[in-house]
């Protein structure tokens, strides 16, 4: 009888080490492992070798780096997607793409199911399976995590120690990481006390901002229809601009976060990030857009970014709302085009300078000097227009606002 042949959306780290011995001996499979490189640097060390020594059939390791950047975190930046106005989800907008990799795979290799090393209370798991189930409705998702013996990420290093399974973290540093170009997101351990100040050997990209530069980092980044395009006058593909703005706002404390954020399951959780160039690059974006769109224009993308968050993080992107979404923000971005310079300083970004071919700022309509060419004379007939609702109302009734005194 031919063996089942499970893919398994492998990062080599702790859950997923222990996931493809698990299936193993559960399912009495062939597991394949899907592993993709979104750009994240320690986890992708020898990865293949350790899914082959724990028992992995095939191991695929997929560059997926250039699709992240251009399909799935530019739209999103393009959008001004931050989750709960802060987070730029740099694992959320992963998942659906790992996602894809990974079906893309199970139905080369002829596999009847995939797995995923998401918890029953997490926000990944809704990513993968809603994922899969847009692409590959007939695969079954099986998620071990939910149903295994293990009761603590201790138990699990055990069985790695019992399994001569390698994995990073150990009792004494149990934090659980996930790298990407975009961000890194640090969890468990001392972390899920919001209490507890993060240690310093949690982050791994960023140093503290009292310790960065007593000088501030001048910067300046040109944007071409809402995408970056040229970091300090010289041309880079997203890849190289991503990672160079990584190191330089790594080196000045730019990036870090720490959310008490709702999960889509119900329930709050602490989240430490980085994320050094997803926040100088929504910052200058955002600059930018406030230089080149008009007022309607400009307010109703900001309620849209927020619906656009909540999708990203909700595992909603393979939908025809993220589609119909886009092309509504790829309207407004038509005239997204422009330099912005930056000053990067202990932690913080200071705007320094902006300027479009389709900016909107007249200097003419905006000065209180001589120069002044606004027709000051006009307001009066537009107040009276503007405010003749309120004043037809309080008109008849005119003890409205004394009975709410």
């Amino acid at each position: 009888m031919k063996k089942e042949r499970i893919a398994v959306a492998y990062s080599g780290g702790l859950d997923t080490s222990v996931i493809v011995k698990w299936l193993q001996e559960k399912y009495n499979a062939d597991i394949i492992t899907v592993t993709g490189n979104l750009g994240q640097k320690k986890e992708l060390i020898g990865v293949k070798e350790k899914a082959m020594k724990t028992g992995a059939v095939k191991a695929y390791m997929q560059d997926l780096r250039k699709e992240f950047v251009e399909e799935y975190i530019f739209p999103a930046l393009k959008a001004g997607a931050l989750y709960e106005h802060n987070y730029p989800m740099a694992t959320a907008i992963g998942r659906p793409l790992l996602a894809k990799s990974l079906v893309e795979v199970a139905l080369k290799e002829g596999c009847t199911a995939v797995a995923h090393g998401c918890t029953g209370k997490g926000n990944d798991q809704v990513r993968f399976e809603v994922s899969v189930a847009a692409l590959a409705p007939q695969l079954k998702v099986l998620a071990p995590v939910r149903e295994w013996e293990f009761k603590s990420r201790e138990e699990e290093i055990a069985y790695c120690e019992k399994h001569g399974i390698p994995v990073a973290a150990t009792k004494k540093n149990p934090y659980s990481i996930d790298e990407n170009l975009w961000g890194t997101a640090i969890e468990c351990g001392v972390l899920e006390d919001p209490m507890v100040s993060p240690p310093a050997d949690a982050y791994q990209r960023t140093i503290p901002a009292n310790l960065a530069p007593n000088k501030p980092t001048t910067i300046t980044i040109e944007f071409k229809n809402g995408v970056p395009v040229k970091l300090n006058g010289r041309k880079m593909p997203g890849i190289q601009l991503i990672d160079r703005l990584n190191e330089i706002g790594g080196k000045n404390g730019i990036g870090r976060l720490d959310m008490i954020e709702n999960r889509l399951v119900g329930i709050k959780s602490r989240e430490v990030y980085e994320a050094p160039a997803a926040t100088i690059l929504h910052f200058a974006h955002r600059e930018l857009e406030r230089l080149v769109l008009d007022k309607d224009t400009s307010h109703y993308k900001s309620k849209l970014a927020a619906d656009y968050a909540d999708m990203i993080y909700n595992g909603l992107w393979f939908t025809p709302l993220r589609s119909a979404l886009d092309a509504f923000v790829n309207e407004t971005q038509k005239v997204v085009t422009g330099l912005v310079k930056l000053k990067l300083y202990k932690g913080g970004i200071e705007i320094a300078g902006r300027k479009s071919p389709y900016s909107l700022y007249d200097t003419k309509l905006a000065t209180y000097t001589e120069e002044d060419s606004f027709d000051h004379k006009a307001s009066e007939g537009f107040i009276k227009i503007y405010g003749l609702p309120v004043k037809t109302f309080y008109s008849v009734n005119k003890n409205m606002l004394k009975k709410k005194k």
